[in-house]
């Protein structure tokens, strides 16, 4: 049986865990570093954190906090950053554009060092040019939308990003429907960035197996009732629905799907993950899948490691596995690329080259990270590391037992195809 590992202040007891390998990487490049770092009086560093805190999309934008600030509390635990803590300067963008561009200037303001945010693909697209024209280092963790790492051409964008873009949950979604015998599409996409974007990849995915939606609806966030839409798609022949919004449309989808007794599988990207649907549409959530990164159960010792952690920091239930998991490991990668910077020069464009040449590989809960970023590539995560994630009894777990297997290796980037 597996033995989770038994942590004190956020450090692994049994060694080759994080925290482990976090105070031997530290205690080596201390030495090197020592006499600058005790001409320093130790201020804290700081991260910027953004994201949508509270409002209807704070079910992903809390627990992306949550794994941030448990990263936080572990690096800290071991000396931070030779010495210096990490202070994380916090900013609620509460899932609105304008609101996120008034949060984003503000972090600029403030002098952080870089920044960890944004889970709403319109609201990240509202600040992009605010971090890029201050030339100050964006991680996104949670958002997905294909033109984030897109809209600033390689080498001297700002933004990378440790989520699986909606360009490769797309098709690796279409694989499967296509591979099942769903080939009547029917597409419900928003009105959002996110839609936008997420319309356009499974559209140029369909169209890679030769096929083409039988219908498209469009809707803004907030709509109750889809239910004219759905009889259109019905009409149309569809027989399966891939719906790309962010949770409680998504619970308008399938509720008004089951209101007509009209029994065809609803399948989309990560947000069919979250408790806005699953807890908003109950019984017509069961069966739903979706692309996953991370599925919380123990599967290996590093994932049995985070989730005994969190549990213990937060006693609640971890409503987005995936926003939690990738932003955990966000922060550590950005805090292991710091420790290539020999010379004490926390500036942007010094940060950017150090998350983009990272060379000591980082053993994460998603994956792990080996050179995750380089210039021309701003999306540590690739096909290979997503596994398809179904929603069983109120949860989320393996639609595939082949998949359960394979998820206790812990996947390496690949190049895209």
């Amino acid at each position: 049986m597996m033995k989770l590992y038994v942590r004190r202040r956020g450090v692994a007891q049994r060694g080759g865990l994080r925290a482990a390998a976090w105070c031997l990487a530290a205690g080596a490049l201390w030495a090197v570093l020592t006499p600058w770092a005790l001409a320093q009086s130790a201020p804290t560093l700081k991260i910027g954190v953004i994201g949508p805190f509270s409002g209807p999309s704070s079910d992903f934008g809390n627990p992306m906090i949550d794994g941030i600030r448990l990263a936080v509390e572990e690096i800290n635990a071991v000396g931070g950053y030779i010495g210096r803590p990490l202070e994380l300067v916090v900013r609620d963008d509460k899932g609105d554009p304008d609101t996120g561009r008034k949060g984003a200037q503000e972090l600029m303001a403030a002098g952080v060092m870089a920044t960890i945010g944004f889970c709403n693909t319109g609201v990240a697209l509202k600040s992009l040019d605010v971090f890029q024209a201050a030339r100050s280092p964006l991680i996104v963790p949670c958002s997905t939308g294909s033109p984030i790492t897109a809209k600033y051409p390689a080498p001297e964008s700002y933004i990378f990003r440790t989520s699986a873009r909606d360009a490769i949950q797309a098709p690796f979604v279409v694989d499967d429907i296509v591979k099942r015998g769903w080939t009547r599409v029917a597409i419900f996409a928003d009105s959002t960035g996110y839609g936008d974007g997420g319309l356009r990849d499974v559209q140029t995915a369909l169209a890679t197996h030769k096929l083409k939606a039988v219908h498209v609806a469009r809707f803004p966030l907030g709509v109750k009732d889809v239910s004219a839409e759905l009889k259109a798609a019905r009409d149309a022949g569809a027989n399966v629905i891939f719906s790309y919004t962010v949770g409680p449309e998504n619970a308008a989808i399938a509720n008004g799907r089951r209101a007509l007794n009209w029994a065809v599988p609803q399948v989309g990207a990560w947000p069919l993950s979250f408790p806005f649907f699953i807890e908003g549409a109950k019984a017509a959530a069961e069966g739903a899948l979706m692309a996953q990164t991370f599925i919380a159960e123990p599967s290996n010792e590093r994932r049995a490691a985070f989730l005994s952690a969190y549990a213990r920091k937060y006693q609640h239930r971890m409503a987005v596995p995936m926003a939690a998991a990738q932003a955990y490991d966000t922060t550590y990668l950005l805090t292991y690329a710091l420790f290539g910077i020999r010379d004490g020069d926390l500036s942007g464009p010094k940060v950017k080259e150090a998350l983009e040449n990272i060379s000591r590989v980082y053993y994460g809960v998603v994956a792990t990270y080996d050179r995750p970023f380089s210039r021309d590539d701003k999306d540590a995560l690739s096909q290979n590391m997503l596994v398809m994630g179904k929603v069983a009894k109120g949860a989320v777990t393996f639609a595939y037992t082949e998949d359960a297997k394979r998820n206790l290796f812990v996947q390496r980037k690949t190049l895209a195809p």
